[in-house]
């Protein structure tokens, strides 16, 4: 739909109009193109890294090595389709016509999809279960239902179903003590059969408390992606007042995004074969280091790119006032987006292992869709955040201008910004660090459970 939209002109605005002109058909079929795009999207990105996760044995030592880097693998793939989209697509939109990138896109997804359905009849497959979004509900409106009545003093009183044959698949979660007022859910009711919207079992409650420790988890890593939409904004601004020739070549804009790419494409093989197996040998952990570690290192990493780009833009900028004909070169960025694009290996790797593993069985693909929505979130936040800073800055700052208001780059202050954001992820590591400690994983909890019990 998009590809056909930009071919035919019929189908297109002036290229004169504004924002009000974009009405009847041709708005339907713009604004209806991209919401069946992000649908889509969002399905494949769900669901994908949970259907090639599900096909390695995490609970075999081998497998959860498999595991840890399939992710790493994965996400080389997708850099990898990434820069093939703001190199050679971005070229052919720009030298031969804007219609043709959309077509390209297309095509690949047809690939893709003739790819994915060749495999299906080699593909492991985990038992369906009901959906996870009922399930969660359930447990919800029945603490609801139940939030006048007293849990028991002994977890073990609350509802569950001993079924060997039931958990032959499914894992049974033992009882925690986080979140008490959910075990609500699962007291047993006066009835000899309840009904489903009566009482959930103990392992469907601590579902919900799984999915539920996750959310702070997920709430920090918002502002790490809320900086990474601003950086790929306005580095694309910046590279419009920088000389665009590397290497004697004419670079557009448009892909500057290649930088963080390229080092991508290099640092997850260095860090799949040297760093894993030298972590691995030191902390015996089949990943090299832990998830929630693994995502701090990228936080770590995006303050210090927060920090780089606010240098460079203050050398930017001082030379183009000095000499509007001599600017520095593009090649600059490479810095604030090389150290950004390693600490997006760390961060959105580390976050799809952390989800899927952690996730409970029937929940994965639910989970492992907290990673790229923290994401959207970031990128969704990004815009409003910049029209707050404008706002805010306007009424201190002595010019009474926003940081970041005009086109003019060198009349504005986004060095400012950038530090900004630096210690504005600082204190989002904080949190995070406050978090991560907080955090009860899955093993950690069945053990000490199990420990309380043999004490009782």
């Amino acid at each position: 739909m998009v590809t056909i939209q930009a071919y035919s002109k019929d189908l297109r605005p002036d290229i004169t109009c504004e924002k009000s002109c974009i009405k009847g058909g041709i708005a339907l079929m713009f604004y209806g193109s991209l919401s069946i795009l992000a649908i889509g999207t969002g399905g494949v990105k769900g669901a994908l890294p949970a259907l090639g996760a599900d096909q390695f044995d995490s609970k075999d030592p081998k497998g959860a090595k498999q595991l840890g880097s399939y992710f790493n693998w994965y996400m080389l793939s997708t850099t990898f389709g990434a820069m093939i989209g703001v190199t050679f697509v971005v070229w052919v939109s720009i030298n031969k016509d804007w219609y043709w990138g959309f077509f390209m896109g297309t095509m690949a997804a047809i690939v893709g999809f003739i790819a994915i359905a060749l495999g299906k009849p080699f593909y492991h497959y985990p038992p369906l279960r009901s959906s996870p979004l009922l399930r969660i509900a359930q447990v919800i409106v029945v603490a609801f239902k139940n939030r006048r009545l007293t849990l028991p003093e002994n977890p073990d009183e609350l509802f569950e179903i001993n079924d060997i044959d039931k958990y032959q698949y499914d894992e049974k979660l033992p009882h925690t003590n986080q979140f008490r007022l959910l075990d609500k859910a699962a007291i047993v009711p006066l009835e000899t059969f309840p009904q489903p919207w009566k009482v959930c079992t103990v392992t469907q409650v601590e579902e919900v408390k799984v999915l539920t420790r996750m959310l702070p988890i997920l709430a920090s890593t918002i502002i790490m992606n809320t900086c990474l939409a601003q950086l790929q904004t306005f580095s694309v601004l910046q590279g419009a007042f920088m000389d665009q020739h590397i290497f004697g070549k004419k670079f557009p804009p448009a892909s500057i995004p290649i930088f963080p790419l390229v080092f991508m494409t290099f640092l997850i093989p260095i860090y799949e074969f040297v760093v894993v197996p030298f972590a691995r040998k030191i902390t015996g952990h089949p990943s090299g280091i832990t998830q929630l570690q693994r995502v701090g290192v990228g936080l770590i990493l995006s303050i210090i790119s927060m920090g780089v780009a606010g240098i460079i833009e203050v050398k930017r900028r001082d030379q183009s006032i000095k000499d509007p004909f001599n600017p520095i070169s593009l090649f600059w960025l490479s810095f604030q987006y090389g150290i950004f694009g390693l600490a997006d290996m760390f961060t959105i790797v580390g976050l799809m292992e952390f989800f899927y593993k952690e996730a409970p069985s029937g929940m994965k693909s639910l989970a492992t869709s907290f990673a790229w929505l923290s994401l959207s979130f970031g990128y969704f936040l990004s815009s409003a955040f910049v029209d707050i800073m404008n706002a805010v800055t306007k009424k201190i700052a002595p010019s009474k201008k926003g940081w970041i208001e005009g086109d003019n780059l060198d009349e504005s202050n986004l060095n400012l910004f950038y530090w900004f954001l630096a210690v504005l992820s600082t204190l989002n590591f904080v949190v995070y660090l406050l978090c991560a400690s907080w955090y009860k994983y899955k093993e950690d909890t069945a053990e000490s459970e199990t420990e309380s019990r043999n004490d009782q």
